[in-house]
């Protein structure tokens, strides 16, 4: 290929490595193959397996060079003769690159058995490179077996696969693996501040380091990234640029959004996302980047500070970890569960917009979800009753006096009613001795008990249900309230009506899926009791309420005529009060005697 040519291909083609100590990244396979060259203890066939870009084909080429280059030195080829040339380059009669993507049946196979036995034209080895090889049939590899096994003296095999998992293992057991991992960010740079010079182009550090950190490990892709921003011809390329060209976030903008949500100002964070799609961010690569940022933030809240950040540059390193300390690490995980939940949705909507926005809302709400956590973990003791909402019925002032009736002489009032006040609270007291005597022993007896705060047991009960199986999310639907009643003791209250969900979630099985959703939510072990929710409040109210309506009747019955039984039943009956009697009956015999 002429010189002219070379400068309109494709950087990942110019710069692709040529001899062992040129490919970045993997520096113990290469070491491993120089050295077995060298000792001549070449393998008959090598798996070569990792990531898209990381270097296996290249390594392929320049083991074949190795092997068959006339004046090869020390396990290093010379580069420069025509075999080395032609190897580079695709070309080599004695050297045959298959896709086994194209060429996957068992007849493509059968063909390079017959073509093994034929020697090499002009070099030493007869080699195949086959990549993609996971795409055979299962016959091409059971056609492969035995030539794989025995081949001739002259043929060696290397096979590249980014899925080592869908090779038999008898295709496995017959070849040296070696597994190419993901290139670092500093090694990534350093290679393009390489090809920055070569190409007279001035790129900004922090350019570079984006870049790098859009091609997740892999030297094809920032290669690829880097010739797309390269096309567009700008003397110095920055970040606000490569922000631009690949439609992405800068990190200032990440860093408000987020602090936005914590902060619970939805219609800011509702805003920025607005300004972010109006300012060319393609939609998925936003999400993207917050998946990453996400990630980054439980990386920062757990304490991690060697692990490389994905989503922004280490030098706003110092603004992940304030956000860190105002949500804590399961925060952190909830939310990321709640916007790649809306991820996978976008796949199969047409609403994705709508989807992430409301993620967002979702995310504003998890303020209370680590402290909620922390109550569990350290044994926060509650009332049980004191998440569930009292009933209507208590709510009435039972103790207040009926108000007297029109007309009606003054009377004292009725004595009865002290001891419906009196007996409430005996019983009341009662009940709290109950369960106070029921607490934990290692609850200290000085401590107060920590109610759970409006909205958080709801929050609670919603991730909870979250992480179930479907059975038991509809069975959990049941619940009216949760508290926590000791320490790593959670109640969840059904209502009467539900005692056949409370039963199914009793079974032993149910209470290791509940206990482990439970834990996944938390961070540690916590027992869960399933209890009926006892109405003893509206039964009292509703006896005290009996009581009254009964004192009334008596009063109403009392303004009737002694001897008049008819009127003294009917104002029984109907709940009725009387106002005014008029003894019409005995005006009517007067008249009758005078008559």
């Amino acid at each position: 290929m002429s010189k002219q040519s070379l400068q309109y291909t494709v950087l990942a083609r110019r710069f692709r490595p040529q001899n062992f100590s040129e490919v970045v990244g993997q520096e113990m396979v290469a070491r491993a193959l120089q050295n077995a060259i060298r000792g001549d203890r070449v393998a008959h066939a090598y798996l070569f397996t990792g990531a898209r870009g990381v270097g296996k084909t290249s390594m392929a080429r320049i083991l074949a060079k190795a092997l068959n280059c006339p004046n090869t030195q020390d396990g290093i080829p010379c580069g420069e003769c025509e075999i080395c040339q032609n190897i580079a380059t695709g070309s080599d009669v004695d050297v045959l690159e298959i896709d086994g993507a194209s060429n996957r049946g068992i007849d493509d196979i059968r063909s390079l058995r017959a073509n093994v036995n034929v020697r090499s034209m002009r070099s030493k080895y007869k080699i195949y490179i086959i990549d993609e090889v996971h795409m055979l049939t299962k016959e091409a590899f059971n056609a492969l077996l035995k030539t794989l096994e025995e081949p001739p003296p002259n043929v060696k095999f290397i096979f590249c696969t980014t899925e080592p998992n869908k090779l038999p293992d008898t295709i496995l057991s017959r070849c040296q693996r070696f597994d190419f991992g993901y290139i670092e960010e500093t090694s990534i740079c350093e290679r393009l501040r390489q090809i920055a010079e070569a190409e007279g182009v001035t790129v900004a550090d922090d350019a570079i380091q984006l870049v790098a950190r859009r091609a997740g490990g892999s030297m094809r892709d920032s290669q690829s990234i880097f010739d797309q921003l390269l096309s567009f011809g700008e003397d110095k390329l920055t970040a606000e640029g490569v922000h631009r060209i690949l439609g992405t976030a800068s990190d200032e903008r990440l860093i408000e959004l987020l602090d936005a949500l914590m902060q619970q100002k939805r219609d800011v964070a509702l805003s920025l996302f607005d300004a972010a799609l109006i300012s060319g961010v393609q939609l998925n690569e936003l999400v993207d980047q917050l998946l990453n940022y996400l990630r980054d933030l439980s990386v920062v809240a757990s304490g991690a500070n060697d692990v490389t950040l994905l989503a922004i540059s280490e030098n706003n390193r110092e603004s992940l970890q304030r956000q860190a300390e105002v949500w804590g690490i399961h925060t952190c995980l909830a939310a990321f569960q709640v916007l790649n939940e809306a991820r996978n949705k976008m796949f199969r909507a047409s609403h994705g917009r709508a989807l992430v926005e409301l993620a967002l809302i979702r995310m504003s709400l998890l303020e209370d979800l680590d402290q909620l956590c922390a109550f569990v973990k350290s044994g926060g003791a509650v009332p049980a009753m004191a998440a569930a909402p009292r009933p209507a019925v208590s709510a009435a002032p039972v103790s207040a006096p009926a108000p007297p009736p029109r007309e009606a002489p003054s009377r004292p009032e009725p004595a009865p009613q002290p001891a419906v006040d009196q007996k409430k609270i005996e019983k009341k007291n009662e009940n709290q001795s109950v369960v106070a005597s029921n607490s934990i022993e290692s609850t200290p007896p000085a401590r107060d008990l920590i109610p759970l705060r409006a909205g958080m047991e709801s929050l609670l009960l919603s991730q909870l249900i979250e992480n179930t199986g479907d059975l038991l999310k509809d069975s959990l639907k049941g619940v009216a309230s949760i508290a926590i009643s000791g320490p790593k003791q959670l109640d969840l209250q059904f209502s009467k009506s539900y005692n056949f969900a409370k039963q199914y979630c009793e079974r032993p099985e149910m209470l290791v899926k509940l206990e482990a959703a439970l834990e996944k939510l938390t961070g540690e072990r916590a027992k869960i009791r399933l209890i009926v929710q006892e109405p003893a409040e509206a039964e009292e109210a509703a006896d005290e309420n009996n009581t009254l309506a009964q004192k009334k009747r008596v009063e109403k019955r009392d303004l009737a005529p002694a001897g008049d039984e008819f009127l003294q039943e009917a104002l029984t009956v109907f709940n009725a009060q009387s106002v005014r009697v008029d003894v019409l009956k005995v005006k009517t015999e007067e008249k009758k005697e005078e008559s």
